[in-house]
Formats: structure tokens, C-alpha cells, sequence
């Protein structure tokens, strides 16, 4: 028997599976980049504090986040936030301070040509 390789979650090898035929369809490489990142290995996971969105986004940005966005730090621009997970606390950051959060997936449909996204890592 083989052993698994990849993402165990059925959920997120869905949104791998879209993220790169979006890729192709559109030839949009971020969004080849996000799966490919997404693919990783646990311990290779993006995590992103609020404070560092805030340090590197500028307001009005889309700003994607390729595994957890987490709460530790204050949030003063409003940035629109995609990413695979939020912490309770990031989220209320953001939207506090004006930007909106959504699933990489919802970003996917809204913008399929990945214009005018910016990947934090």
C-alpha cells in the first residue's frame, strides 16, 4: 500500500483541483501559485498575523493568504482578506477596521483572472 501524499481534507484538495484548472482556463499563475502552496505539507503552512497584513497591505488591497490568518497585532487598513483559514480573532480585526474576509474559493469566483491579488506568505 502507498502512502498518502498531499491533503488529507477532502475540502481543500477541491479548492486545489479548482485553483488549478482556473489557472490553466484563465492562465492566471497566482492562482497556480495558492495551490501549489496550498499543497504543502502541515508543517509548511503559511500562518499570517493581522499585524503583518497591515504592515505590507495598503487600503483598498486583495490580499490572499495561502493557509491560517491569525489575530496577533492591530489592523488599520481596510483590506479585503482571502485565505484558507481565520482565526475568530483576525477576522473581527479586519472587518472592524473596515476590509472583508472571504475563502480563497469566494475569491476565486469573484475574480477568476486573479487581477490586482497580492500573495502573503
Amino acid at each position: 500500500m502507498t502512502k498518502r501524499t498531499g491533503p488529507t481534507d477532502t475540502y481543500l484538495r477541491e479548492i486545489i483541483v479548482g485553483l488549478k484548472k482556473a489557472a490553466k482556463k484563465n492562465q492566471a499563475a497566482v492562482w497556480e501559485d495558492v495551490a501549489e502552496r496550498l499543497g504543502k505539507p502541515r508543517r509548511q503552512k503559511v500562518e499570517v498575523d493581522v499585524v503583518d497584513i497591515n504592515r505590507y497591505g495598503e487600503k483598498g488591497d486583495t490580499v490572499i493568504v495561502p493557509g491560517t490568518v491569525l489575530g496577533s497585532g492591530n489592523m488599520t487598513k481596510s483590506v479585503k482578506v482571502a485565505a484558507w483559514r481565520f482565526s475568530g480573532a483576525a477576522k473581527e480585526k479586519i472587518e472592524k477596521a473596515g476590509g472583508s474576509t472571504m475563502s480563497i474559493s469566494e475569491l476565486l469566483n469573484n475574480n477568476p483572472k486573479g487581477e490586482k491579488v497580492r500573495i502573503m506568505v
